[in-house]
């Protein structure tokens, strides 16, 4: 039994925000040189691959991409499960000096983004790391706050909101559901 509450965005809605976030990302770098992506594991990473798709295209490129796996740096691993899921952290360039694109689908409490900016440090110093995310639903323990945002939806603790993303980096659907419903 499905909790959904709400579709906050469909295909072509989702497609209009990726559009305008890619816009985002090259204005704001002035152009794509130096650039790379790196995707949090899991959604963050199929999330990135929307945004780097979507550059790549309208910039003639191939961006750089990474796929980076938090797990052993989040201060709350002991509480997560005895037995955490460990992704993969696949990075096949070097941060050193780099305007690094770090990509997650929501923002919630912050401590995901940080535990990512404590990996990234600890293979090198990059030039500088700026936070893309699909949804920012508030709720932040941290000071952590996202550079290019697809929206923000404020939601209340017993809310969780899910992203349908897939390998290939397509948004198909974003919604609110009650926190029964996460997956």
């Amino acid at each position: 039994m499905t909790m959904e509450k709400a579709v906050l965005l469909n295909g072509s809605a989702a497609a209009r925000l990726v559009n305008r976030m890619a816009y985002e990302i090259i204005e704001d770098n002035k152009g794509v040189e130096n650039l790379v992506i790196i995707g949090i594991q899991t959604r963050g990473v199929l999330f990135a691959k929307a945004l780097r798709n979507k550059i790549n295209e309208l910039e003639g490129v191939e961006l750089p991409m990474g796929s980076l796996d938090i797990t052993f740096y989040r201060d709350d691993l002991t509480r997560l499960n005895d037995h955490p899921v460990i992704k993969e952290t696949d990075i096949a360039f070097a941060i050193e000096d780099k305007n690094i694109i770090l990509v997650d689908d929501i923002l919630f409490s912050g401590r995901t983004v940080n535990a990512a900016i404590k990996e990234l440090f600890d293979m090198g110093r990059p030039a500088k790391i700026k936070l893309a995310v699909l949804i920012d639903r508030g709720h932040h323990e941290l000071p952590i706050r996202a550079d290019y945002c697809g929206r923000d939806v404020p939601t209340a603790l017993g809310e969780y909101i899910k992203a349908d993303i897939t390998e290939d980096g397509v948004v198909e659907r974003v919604t609110i559901c009650d926190k029964e419903d996460k997956r």
